[in-house]
């Protein structure tokens, strides 16, 4: 199993990113998909879930109405669209699933807003 996020990296507040989760090892349509997110010296917070067939979309009051999650089965992969960032949404982003009862999560990409 493996997680690889990509999309990360500088952009001024009010800016849009995109990240991406490519996965592999496992059925990924079967796999509900995790986006967390670590900013130095706090706490890992859960950002968003989105079910495996996409049909089960859940955000974090801090990013609702700006961020949006997808997935694309036919290519393994699950997105995680970001809009009206601000200072605040600085941080370590990283993917996570539940395979098999196993835990896994992605080394994480690095976005950071300023300006």
């Amino acid at each position: 199993v493996r997680l690889v996020e990509s999309g990360g990296g500088l952009v001024q507040p009010g800016g849009s990113l995109r990240l991406s989760c490519a996965a592999s090892g496992f059925t990924f349509s079967s796999v509900t998909i995790y986006w967390h997110r670590q900013a130095p010296g706090k706490n890992r917070e859960w950002v968003s879930t989105i079910t495996g067939d996409g049909s089960g979309e859940y955000y974090s009051d801090s990013v609702k109405g700006r961020f949006a999650v997808s997935r694309d089965n036919a290519k393994n992969t699950a997105y995680l669209e970001m809009t009206s960032l601000k200072a605040e949404d600085t941080a370590l982003y990283s993917c996570y699933a539940v395979v098999s009862g196993n835990h896994y999560r992605g080394p994480g990409t690095q976005v950071t807003v300023s300006s």
